[in-house]
This record gives C-alpha cells, structure tokens and sequence, in this order.
C-alpha cells in the first residue's frame, strides 16, 4: 500500500473555537492507484492532501507511507497545486531543472528534458511562464513534480481554472502519464465528470466535519467514453450524493 489514514481527525481553533475539518477519516490508498477525491466545499478535500503530502498534520490519527509515518514533505510525494507555481523568471527547462538543481544533480537538464518531452512541450523548453497558455503552464508544473521521480503525486484542483477543451486534454494526458510512470496519484476535485473519467476508485467526502460517506469503484476501461450508459450512471450516482450535501 502506498498510504494507511488510521482515525484521522482534524480541527483549526479560531478565537478559541474548534472547527471540525475532518472526522474518523480511515482509508488506504494502495501503490499504483489513481484515487479521485470528490465533496462538496468546506469537506476538508485539501486539508486531506495536504496531510498527506506532510504539509499539515492530523489533530489526531495517523498517517503512514509505506509503513512509515508522514512527518513532513518529501521528494517522494510530488504535490500538484491549482495555482501553477511557476517560476516566472526560469523558462520552461529551469522551471522544471529546479527541484534536482536543489539537491545538487549534474545531469539536472537531462532529466528535465525528459519530463518536458512527457508532457509534450519539448518545443517550448526555452519559453517563459508568461508565454504559455493555462493549459501548458499546467503542464510544466506536472513535469516539475515528475523529474524528482516521486512515488506519488498529489493534485489538488490542477485543471480547475481551464476551459474544457483543454481540461479534457489534460486528463487524457495525465492517464497516459500514469499508465506510463506507474505512480500512486490522489487527485481532488469539485467535477465530478473528471473523477470518473480519471481514477481507479472515487472517494466521496460529506462536509463539516468531513467524513467518508461512499467509495466507488470505476470499472471502466481507459480511455474512457463520457457518453457510455454506465459512464453517465456512475457519474449521476456519485453526483446525486455529493449535490444531496
């Protein structure tokens, strides 16, 4: 398994007042799964990738990778952000070149050209971020999370602010990238018609404080038909649950 959530629980405390995020989270995610996560606002989506990306820890639970517990980012957890995060002053190459420029790897452009030609932007390697359109630039970002090889990425929203033709796009890139990589991906979403599309399994949250209420599994094949009858019956399931909050 990749990760184990054992009773997770988390609260903030605002003017001495407890807010419940998340409540008796308990899930594993095995190695190699795409897992979409799905939920009204304010059910703690983000706050449950960010935990296990080590960016915040649970009030209580546990949370372990491999057997290891999670106390903090590692190369090992590539994180995907809505916002791209880009660098505007590296072009495309430096951008992605970064994370193994930091740990001081000589062939750093050798494995960034790598990525780059993975996500199909072998041609733009010399541009700059305010040069590419939304959809690249999400690209790049992908790549920049790829080239420290990690053994999981974990995306919060990353097609959210694009229109649906390059939306489309890139999930049908991104399932191309994890047949190819053979990486455990969690990826949160509002669009429901994007979890469906993506993932192996699709985890819906209730909100305040966040609880899992259904998990469903995708038998589907890739790549997927949107139009298919049991494509359009998943999705209304899972839509009918989460709209019901």
């Amino acid at each position: 398994m990749a990760f184990k959530l054992t009773n997770v629980y988390k609260k903030f405390t605002d003017n001495e007042k407890d807010l419940e995020i998340l409540k008796d989270i308990d899930l594993t995610i095995y190695e190699g799964e795409f897992l979409s996560v799905v939920g009204p606002s304010g059910c703690g989506k983000t706050t449950l990738l960010r935990m296990l990306a080590g960016l915040d820890f649970p009030s209580s639970g546990n949370i372990t990778e491999n057997g290891m517990p999670v106390e903090g980012p590692n190369p090992d957890r590539g994180f995907v952000f809505q916002q791209y995060s880009l660098f505007p002053w590296r072009n495309v190459l430096d951008n992605v070149a970064f994370g193994p420029e930091v740990r001081g790897i000589e062939k750093r452009y050798d494995m960034a050209r790598k990525y780059i030609e993975l996500v199909g932007l072998s041609p733009f390697e010399g541009s700059y971020p305010n040069q590419l359109s939304g959809g690249m630039k999400q690209r790049v970002a992908i790549a920049r999370a790829l080239v420290n090889d990690p053994n999981s990425l974990l995306m919060d929203e990353p097609f959210a602010a694009l229109d649906v033709l390059s939306r489309h796009k890139l999930q049908e890139e991104l399932v191309r990238i994890w047949e190819d990589e053979n990486k455990t991906i969690v990826f949160v979403t509002h669009n429901v018609d994007e979890a469906v599309f993506l993932a192996d399994r699709v985890l819906v949250l209730r909100p305040r404080p966040g609880q899992i209420i259904k998990t469903f599994k995708v038998e589907l094949d890739r790549i997927r038909d949107r139009t298919s009858p049991k494509f359009l019956n998943l999705k209304k399931k899972i839509t009918k649950i989460v709209e019901s909050y």
